[in-house]
């Protein structure tokens, strides 16, 4: 399963502090891989974008935003994501094990349960975008095309400055409300896929990267509606607010909803599904399977050590 059996969550409680520092490498390495594509979701969610930066595929948008902003523009943002990943994914994955094998063990007696998989991944998200979603909102700031921002710095300075700390957390409720539906669906279809590839439960990479990968795919055009309203709440799209004669800040999952609706329609909802999908698919990917390695990895070994003595 997953989640390690009794006996292997004792085997690896004494490699406490090894496992979160590999929780750490992994939610950096799920983060870093793939900040392209993260920047080509903020700006194809854009409701109206600058003429310059309006794109009709992900290639598209990617060949013109490299020949016209530069090879390295994709990357923006990727530093802020490094700072806060390794914490949250720690905080996340610790979360998970520990709340998924309380659950199991109380609905199917340590079997695997689909609803101990959706809660324990739901309540380790609260964790999880805790930490996540001020660096979110820089990362998206620093991402818009024309962005008045020149560093991270800047960046928490400026928003600080003009809309208090309140704008850090503006998309709370609104990542949570996404993130949440995400995650449960995310670590169900994980699970349900390896129940059909991967019936035994052992070590195998292919199928981990492969139900990872279906994973995240499906639990990304599932909540890319969440995601729009989250992108326009953490970014304040000027140009886009202006035109609906919004004065202030827009806050709130309802009134981005409304605003997204008056905009853009019910496709609206759907815009950068195609770029939000191809982001996922390798992160959640790679998430797994490093995760997968690190526990077969440090069960084995504390195993090992304990059959020599």
């Amino acid at each position: 399963k997953l989640i390690l059996q009794s006996a292997g969550l004792t085997l690896l409680a004494g490699y406490r502090k090894q496992s979160d520092c590999r929780r750490n490498k992994l939610g950096q390495s799920r983060e870093c891989l793939s900040p392209g594509c993260a920047l080509l979701q903020t700006r194809m969610q854009s409701l109206q974008p600058d003429p310059k930066a309006q794109y009709r595929s992900v290639y598209e948008a990617l060949k013109k935003i490299v020949l016209t902003e530069g090879f390295w523009r994709p990357l923006r943002g990727i530093n802020v994501t490094m700072l806060g990943a390794g914490p949250a994914h720690a905080m996340y994955f610790a979360c998970y094990e520990k709340i998924k094998k309380s659950l199991s063990d109380t609905i199917q007696h340590g079997g695997n349960s689909h609803l101990a998989n959706g809660i324990a991944g739901s309540v380790a998200t609260l964790l999880h975008d805790a930490v996540m979603n001020p660096a979110e909102v820089v990362k998206q700031r620093m991402q818009m095309f024309n962005s008045p921002y020149k560093s991270v710095l800047q960046c928490v300075r400026t928003v600080r400055r003009t809309e208090g700390l309140g704008a850090f957390y503006r998309s709370y409720t609104t990542q949570l409300t996404m993130n949440v539906p995400f995650q449960a669906i995310h670590f169900i279809t994980y699970e349900f896929m390896q129940e059909q590839v991967n019936p035994r439960r052992e070590y195998n990479p292919l199928s981990h990267v492969f139900a990872g990968g279906v994973a995240g795919a499906v639990a990304a055009a599932a909540t890319t509606p969440l995601d729009v309203c989250k992108t326009l709440l953490n970014t304040q799209e000027n140009t886009a607010l202006s035109s609906l004669n919004i004065s202030g800040h827009l806050s709130g999952m309802v009134n981005a909803f409304r605003t997204v609706y008056q905009l853009g329609g019910v496709a609206g909802y759907f815009r950068g599904v195609q770029a939000r999908v191809i982001y996922q698919i390798p992160s959640t990917a790679i998430a797994w399977s490093v995760y997968e390695f690190f526990k077969y990895f440090l069960t084995k070994h504390k195993l090992e050590k304990r059959t020599s003595f």
